[in-house]
């Protein structure tokens, strides 16, 4: 059976600051993949707490992660990024911001989300810029459709909010779409979350003229 994933392999070949960061950090902050035998996974064994979780899809080079669990002393924030390079850079800027209840899994996280969280455990979800793929043929991966809309309202708790943003006016409208349709959310567009950093990506959207869509939908 092909498995559609909502994300494409990049390279891997890290810089000399990436590298060292990954050195120092890779024992405590990146999740081994060999942890998704644990069903569902134990977040207190690897951030060394209980605390409310968090989630986050898709953390690229981890300057949203970074500043926004930086903020958030009292959660631990899980993000989910397959790119080696992003997570070592994600790394940096952890180490910039001085937060240390963050950790990451280069596991795929649509899968995750199915088979290591129970419904109800997490307090948000984050998915800022998702790939858009572009192509009309391609848009079957994309991450939000309904399927994965059903999932990730099954898993935050009651009040828990789903974050999202993106800078594609047609992607814009499929999430209003589907999120809209779900019976377990309630929500939808909305100013930009001021807490949100304004990341390089986004800055690269901005200068080539495309606006910035945030969403924010709540679990009944």
């Amino acid at each position: 059976m092909q498995v559609v994933t909502s994300y494409a392999r990049r390279g891997s070949r890290m810089g000399a600051t990436q590298r060292a960061a990954w050195d120092r950090h890779v024992e405590e902050w990146l999740i081994p993949v060999s942890a998704v035998d644990e069903q569902p996974l134990v977040p207190a064994k690897w951030f060394g707490r209980e605390a409310r979780l968090i989630v986050e899809i898709g953390s690229g080079v981890g300057e949203a992660v970074a500043a926004l669990a930086a903020s958030r002393p009292d959660h631990d924030v899980l993000a989910f990024e397959v790119w080696r390079p992003g997570v070592a850079s994600t790394f940096v800027n952890l180490e910039a911001t001085g937060a240390s209840n963050v950790r990451l899994m280069s596991v795929d996280a649509v899968w995750a989300l199915e088979h290591l969280f129970v419904p109800g455990q997490l307090a948000e979800l984050w998915t800022f810029f998702p790939d858009p793929w572009h192509k009309k043929r391609h848009h079957k991966r994309r991450l939000v459709t309904p399927a994965f809309a059903a999932l990730a309202a099954s898993r935050l708790a009651p009040e828990g909010v789903w974050r999202l943003a993106t800078d594609w006016p047609d992607y814009a409208e499929q999430i209003t779409s589907i999120l809209g349709a779900e019976p377990l959310l309630y929500g939808g567009p909305t100013e930009r979350w001021s807490e949100r950093p304004v990341t390089k990506f986004e800055r690269r959207g901005i200068a080539e003229g495309r606006s910035i869509t945030d969403f924010a939908y709540t679990r009944h």
